[in-house]
């Protein structure tokens, strides 16, 4: 019921900036900073309040230190993104998922128009809520996409979340989007694609082994 409150909260306020007329900009301003807060009341894991139960802190998290090289390569970020990701990257391998999302929360309040924090974001709030891709999540992908709509990096790692979530059908529509913002000529482009022939192989496997197949 949390979740369903603040969108009824979000969309009165949107309906409200449409009639008094606020500019598109700062619309967006505005939309972002609900979202912040939205994914502050997620972070919170306050166990009184309505909403499936969470335990105080996820397992560790397997961050792969040739996909964190990976990340420097398709989402290149200035040196104060790369040690706010890498603080968020090592709490995730402690397990602490939700000291390494407001570690990326609190830089995206200082740089709210980053992608790569952004992008960070929608990882750390994916792995807090036991590897689903929550609406917080969805919504700091897609505002990292926003920020950054020629770059393959937010789609990449939305992808990827999409993947740890069991979800290979959004998984490899985020990947061909990836793909396609991908330079002819990047290093990274062959890595990408060979994903995408991977999630191809598996849902052909998995079609196979289906009854009456």
């Amino acid at each position: 019921m949390g979740w369903v409150a603040l969108a009824v909260i979000g969309g009165v306020a949107f309906a409200a900036l449409r009639l008094l007329g606020v500019p598109r900009a700062l619309g967006w301003f505005v939309g972002a900073a609900l979202m912040l807060g939205a994914a502050g009341y997620a972070l919170q894991q306050r166990a009184s309040l309505p909403g499936h139960p969470v335990g105080a802190e996820a397992e560790a998290v397997d961050v792969d230190p040739g996909l964190v090289a990976f990340r420097g390569a398709i989402m290149p970020a200035p040196a104060g993104d790369a040690e706010v990701l890498a603080a968020a990257d090592a709490q995730l391998r402690a397990g602490q998922t939700r000291a390494a999302a407001q570690g990326v929360l609190a830089a995206i309040a200082r740089r709210p128009g980053d992608a790569a924090l952004w992008t960070g974001l929608g990882s750390a709030l994916a792995a807090h809520d036991a590897g689903q891709v929550s609406p917080a999540a969805r919504f700091a992908f897609r505002r990292a996409w926003r920020l950054a709509p020629d770059q393959p990096g937010p789609p990449f790692f939305l992808g990827l979340a999409y993947l740890q979530a069991g979800e290979m059908a959004a998984a490899k529509v985020a990947w061909l989007r990836a793909l396609a913002l991908t330079p002819a000529d990047a290093s990274y482009r062959v890595d990408i694609a060979e994903r995408l022939v991977m999630i191809d192989e598996f849902q052909a496997m998995a079609a196979r082994a289906q009854p009456g197949r």
